[in-house]
């Protein structure tokens, strides 16, 4: 009977996922607001709460959020983070203190902690790498000359991760700052070891992990992230660092057909960790922090732009580009709700899990409503006010001449008439 209630229970939640995801598909926006509110739906104070499927979808949720991080990865090869972090590291400094100060300053002021501060301005900081991308191809814009300028900031913030987790997971574990120390140095050691290995041995390790046969080369790499995943836990790293690692130290034609034969499972996964994410956010609690989530979407949203114009105008791209590499950037999503599920379920503040959701909803229908309309309203903006900056340039030349030269004009424009009347004139005293 419990297996049975199971089996209704979780296939009434994919079917959900799989009508909302064509809905999504016919409004061309993405289908993460959906999914969280799904889990809202479906977790306790929502409509209809979960009983028996609830410790399966935690299970789901934590391999969606390896898969993410594991398809994250195969995105980029180590020479490309390598050249990224070289050339484009400014611009990954300006947008952290844009957009993560936001994030720790809104927890400060609310007065939940420093711990829950640093947790909050991850949430803020990292852009959705998957809804951005989605906005780019949906809108043309892949070949544009600001996409790699949007790209660079997004690999800088996917590198910065490897970073930032382990430190998230240390300090919401309550480790001493001896053993969070360890736990950096382990994650540093671990993505330094992994990017040597990747640039100097990469072809080595896809000729080992390849196959002809897709089922072979699936379960390999899958049954692979996960152990890794697992052990990166097991050392206080994040299962999602480990996944990420892998997914660096994979490339070539493995990268390309793990990437087709696991981008089902990644969206299932995905679609499920959301939802499990909403499972633990009671719909109650979302109102009492609606006006500050409202406020931290319009601020952070203007210094996403901000970024993406500054980053932009570094790599030399015109001023159109730039409004639309700044739009393009405000989208948050899966990281965020990754970063906040760590802190939830911790249990450090139990309004943070509501903020989280209420935010992510809020930017990730804004952010492909600002990739499309920043740059046509900034150019109406500065054309109303361009007249105003230079008021006569050009009209005051040609206006005060007629006005102070009066017999001028009229000296050189009558000659060409008067002409003809005096020749006639003229004809006319000799005629009579």
């Amino acid at each position: 009977m419990h297996s049975a209630v199971f089996l209704i229970e979780f296939g009434a939640i994919i079917l959900a996922l799989g009508l909302l995801g064509r809905i999504a598909g016919r409004l061309r926006f993405s289908p993460i607001p959906l999914y969280l509110l799904a889990g809202l739906a479906f977790g306790e104070g929502g409509l209809l709460p979960l009983g028996a499927s609830e410790e399966f979808v935690a299970i789901g949720a934590e391999i969606g959020v390896i898969l993410l991080l594991l398809m994250l990865g195969l995105e980029y090869t180590a020479s490309d983070l390598v050249t990224n972090l070289k050339t484009q590291y400014p611009a990954g400094l300006v947008d952290m203190t844009f957009n993560a100060l936001p994030g720790a300053a809104a927890a400060l002021l609310m007065g939940w902690g420093p711990v829950a501060a640093v947790v909050l301005a991850g949430v803020t900081w990292i852009s959705s790498s998957g809804v951005i991308a989605k906005v780019l191809n949906d809108l043309g814009r892949v070949g544009n000359r600001e996409t790699p300028v949007i790209l660079s900031i997004l690999v800088l913030e996917d590198l910065a991760m490897a970073v930032y987790l382990p430190i998230i997971t240390a300090l919401l574990a309550g480790v001493g700052w001896a053993a969070g120390g360890m736990t950096l140095a382990i994650a540093l050691g671990a993505a330094g070891l992994v990017l040597f290995v990747a640039v100097r041995y990469g072809r080595h390790i896809s000729r080992f992990v390849s196959s002809d046969d897709p089922e072979k080369l699936l379960l390999v790499v899958l049954g692979l992230t996960i152990l890794v995943a697992g052990i990166a836990q097991q050392l206080q790293v994040s299962a999602a660092v480990g996944a990420f690692l892998v997914g660096i130290a994979l490339s070539g034609e493995v990268a390309e057909g793990t990437h087709t034969l696991l981008s089902p499972l990644r969206d299932l996964f995905a679609a499920v960790f959301f939802v499990f994410f909403g499972l633990h956010t009671d719909p109650a609690s979302i109102p009492p922090v609606l006006l500050p989530a409202l406020l931290l979407a319009v601020v952070t949203a203007c210094t996403k732009i901000a970024t993406g114009y500054w980053a932009a105008r570094r790599a030399g791209i015109s001023v159109k580009g730039r409004w639309r590499a700044g739009g393009a950037l405000v989208a948050r999503g899966e990281f965020s709700i990754v970063i906040a599920g760590l802190a939830v379920t911790s249990g450090i503040e139990p309004r943070l899990g509501p903020l989280a959701t209420a935010y992510v909803l809020i930017l990730v229908i804004v952010g492909p409503l600002t990739a499309r309309f920043t740059e046509p309203l900034a150019q109406r903006l500065f054309k109303q006010r361009a007249p105003r900056a230079v008021p006569v340039p050009a009209p005051a030349v040609p206006e005060p001449r007629p006005s102070k030269e009066p017999a001028a004009e009229k000296l050189a424009e009558e000659p060409a008439a008067e002409e003809p009347a005096a020749v006639d004139a003229s004809d006319g005293a000799t005629r009579a």
